[in-house]
């Protein structure tokens, strides 16, 4: 089983607002990032976001390690979720976005990992930038074949 791990962040101009999501998958010395923007949404629903793409990129089971500035979504995942399921996901909010998110983890080993935001770790950094980007409406991929 291939071993990769991911980066990502969410971030929105407005909440709600134009927002942006990206991950970062790196696996050995193979980098791939991936972004993308949302008109009107919130913060928490990029950071889902980022998650649920970066894990549908990948083209078969991957044990993972998936750093995150996000307690809500890690929370999520690894503590929440079970109660939720329980109560048929009465009063739970992003709900959809949630069943989304646990389903493209579904078929991979996830260890999730929170990471201080804005404290100097280079990769989420990294997401950050490209997260506020996309939610500017930019194009990263445009963005770093132009620089």
């Amino acid at each position: 089983m291939k071993h990769v791990k991911i980066y990502t962040d969410g971030a929105c101009k407005g909440n709600p607002g134009p927002g942006g999501w990206a991950a970062l998958l790196v696996y050995g010395a193979h980098e791939k990032e991936l972004s993308g923007h949302e008109a009107e949404t919130t913060n928490n629903r990029m950071e889902l976001r980022a998650a649920i793409e970066a894990l549908k990129s990948l083209k078969s089971p991957c044990k993972i390690d998936l750093y995150t500035d996000s307690a809500y979504m890690r929370d999520g995942m690894t503590k929440w979720r079970f109660a939720w399921e329980k109560r048929n996901w009465a009063r739970v909010m992003n709900r959809q976005i949630w069943k989304e998110l646990i389903d493209a983890a579904q078929p991979h080993q996830i260890e999730w990992h929170w990471v201080r935001g804005h404290d100097g770790h280079v990769e989420n950094e990294r997401v950050d930038v490209l997260a506020s980007n996309a939610a500017l409406g930019y194009n990263n991929k445009e963005l770093n074949e132009f620089h």
